[in-house]
């Protein structure tokens, strides 16, 4: 069996390296990230594998913190006549009293270093290129292992590539690769994993399993983070309460039902954390605005018509006769209106339960309260752009991302999907509502088609 690609990931203190391995890991709980330097004091090992084969391991190791007098003392080892090559002077420093005391902490890098087939320098590319980072530099290469320069923190505005790029080709780094741990770019774990394959040519098998992998895993993410969009916008479409029609009793069932719809994007946002493997304060969504809510005659969606006819057949023809007295009886509907009514009653009192219980409530002068379409659209949007952040977000990322209500005009305007006009006739279908039946071959090919317009083009 292949044993794992080793790598050592070293750098000044207080550059990102843990930040680094904690994206590349996908572990917020990876190490310890502070502004503090030196907060790494231990080298820290952990392993990414694809299918139970261990293909990498990333070994964290203690900010390098004087290389300026380390560089000094090993230029001081060499012995009369001696001329030491770079890895036997580190082992004869390694072997001395200097790695116990005044450069532990060098010694642990440096030991690690030795132990493993590549290093990971890691560089914070907001500052400015130092004779220190020369040195740590110097010191490095002395170990004889291949080092790719990784340009840490080149989102911020402030960064310094152009300096860094200069500086590491002076040096005869000319390989390197650009990574944001906070930010990272959607191809940076493929561009970081194909730098390594160039200098470990015999790892290229491994590397690339590693990317096709993480391709793999990304896109079930997103599959996945689609699917609990589609829920959640099913749950809502598809909820409805029975309000009677006094005023107060109107503007009491809006606030509760908002505040359930809102009960519920916020599960889905704790669902999509999960599966991005962040914590339940990594994201925050705004208040759903208060809109007066949508009071809608879905007993005439042609939907609903449609489930009818299939159950009740003949019933639908013999109840619609009975319209126009059922017209007086619900305050005024059309004739067409009150024609449907007659037959929905018709066929209901055949076999009551959902349409029953709902054509009851209306000839007893209740009024049906849903979810409004612009609030729909406004959570679809809301959702998308989570999933986006989240899809782009590093483990090191400290800030909780904000959902914001976008622009008023892209989610009050606008047709809504097919499968949510279809889920306003379908009561079962939200979980939101008493005696629902979330399991329906039907309702799940709702939720799979809806789900694919929130998936990126490929």
């Amino acid at each position: 069996m292949t044993k794992p690609l080793k790598l050592a990931v070293v750098g000044h203190t207080n550059v990102g390296k843990t930040s680094l391995l904690r994206t590349l890991l996908r572990d917020r709980s990876f190490g310890e990230v502070s502004h503090r330097p030196s907060t790494t004091r231990h080298v820290e090992g952990a392993r990414l594998s694809v299918d139970g084969t261990p293909l990498l391991e990333l070994y964290d190791t203690p900010g390098l913190e004087d290389a300026i007098a380390l560089l000094e003392h090993l230029e001081r080892l060499d012995r009369p006549g001696e001329r030491l090559d770079g890895p036997a002077r580190i082992a004869r420093f390694l072997e001395g009293s200097e790695a116990r005391q005044r450069f532990e902490q060098e010694a642990k890098v440096l030991r690690q270093l030795l132990a493993s087939d590549a290093g990971l320098y890691v560089i914070d590319a907001r500052e400015p290129v130092l004779a220190k980072y020369r040195d740590e530099l110097a010191v490095l290469a002395l170990c004889g292992r291949p080092l790719l320069p990784v340009l840490n923190f080149v989102a911020s505005g402030s960064h310094r590539e152009d300096d860094w790029r200069a500086a590491l080709a002076r040096l005869g780094l000319h390989a390197l690769v650009r990574f944001d741990s906070v930010a990272p770019p959607l191809d940076g774990e493929q561009r970081l994993y194909d730098s390594l394959a160039l200098l470990l040519e015999r790892a290229r098998p491994q590397l690339q399993r590693l990317v096709d992998d993480h391709q793999a895993q990304r896109r079930l993410r997103l599959e996945a983070g689609s699917r609990l969009i589609a829920e959640l916008l099913l749950d809502a479409a598809a909820c409805r309460r029975s309000v009677p029609a006094q005023e107060t009793a109107l503007e009491a069932a809006t606030e509760r039902l908002r505040q359930q719809v809102r009960d519920r994007e916020q599960r889905c946002v704790e669902a999509l954390l999960r599966l991005y493997a962040f914590d339940d304060g990594a994201a925050a969504t705004g208040e759903l605005p208060l809109l007066g809510g949508r009071w809608g005659d879905d007993l005439f969606n042609p939907e609903t018509l449609r489930q009818l006819g299939v159950r009740l057949g003949g019933g639908m023809a013999a109840g619609a006769a009975a319209g126009a007295g059922l017209d007086l009886l619900v305050g005024g509907l059309t004739l067409g209106a009150a024609a449907a009514l007659g037959a929905i009653a018709g066929g209901a009192w055949q076999t009551v339960g959902h349409y029953g219980e709902r054509l009851l409530g209306k000839l007893k002068g209740q009024r049906e309260l849903t979810v409004d379409d612009a609030i729909l659209r406004l959570l679809a949007l809301r959702q998308c752009q989570l999933l986006q952040a989240l899809d782009a977000r590093g483990h090191a990322a400290f800030e909780a991302v904000r959902v914001e209500t976008p622009e008023e005009r892209q989610w009050r305007e606008g047709k809504l999907p097919p499968e949510l006009s279809r889920a306003r006739a379908h009561p079962e279908w939200s979980s939101l509502n008493t005696g629902a039946e979330l399991e329906q071959a039907e309702r799940q090919a709702e939720v799979a088609q809806l789900a694919k317009q929130f998936l990126p083009a490929q």
